[in-house]
């Protein structure tokens, strides 16, 4: 029973093989572009942007304390305020950004603009954010303007490799 389970296998290890042709070619993922980037369809441009900030994980860097509520979450009044968590690694320290402040900064083209174009210090997923359909770039822009409550204060700036980083604010 064991050498025919063996044989078995080896006969579809060679099968496998034999159906690669070797036309897969391998692209530079520093360079490679997405055909026809598929969009999320919802019943308005505003539900779509909530969607894409939710599971875009926006929210764990750019939301106060969002991180340390183990999923729960805080009123929407809050989000996408920028943080003073800091995010640490080689690069050194980051924050993240308040988003609200950014696009009240940025016409709605300016900020396609930076999300087909943007690179900054991690965390940042930048490669996934490219990758975004326009049409879905413009649906978190106008999604994170229509946001309810106060705009927030301007998240802290990067901190060198090595500089101590300051202390988040405590929980309110």
């Amino acid at each position: 029973m064991n050498r025919s389970m063996t044989a078995l296998a080896c006969a579809g290890l060679a099968m496998l093989l034999a159906a690669c042709d070797g036309s897969v070619t391998k692209t530079d993922s520093a360079t490679a572009e997405v055909g026809a980037t598929p969009m999320v369809l919802a019943a308005s441009d505003i539900e779509a942007g909530r969607y894409l900030v939710l599971i875009g994980g926006c929210n764990d860097c750019h939301t106060p304390q969002y991180a340390m509520t183990n999923g729960a979450q805080p009123p929407e009044t809050e989000w996408l305020k920028g943080s003073t968590e800091g995010h640490t690694g080689p690069w050194g320290t980051t924050y993240g950004k308040n988003l609200r402040l950014t696009t009240q900064r940025l016409s709605e083209d300016q900020w396609v603009e930076l999300l087909a174009t943007g690179s900054s210090l991690p965390p940042m997923p930048w490669p996934s954010v490219r990758a975004m359909s326009e049409a879905d770039k413009r649906a978190m822009y106008r999604y994170i303007r229509q946001l309810p409550g106060d705009a927030g204060e301007q998240a802290p700036e990067p901190l060198p490799p090595g500089a101590p980083p300051a202390p988040a604010a405590p929980a309110a």
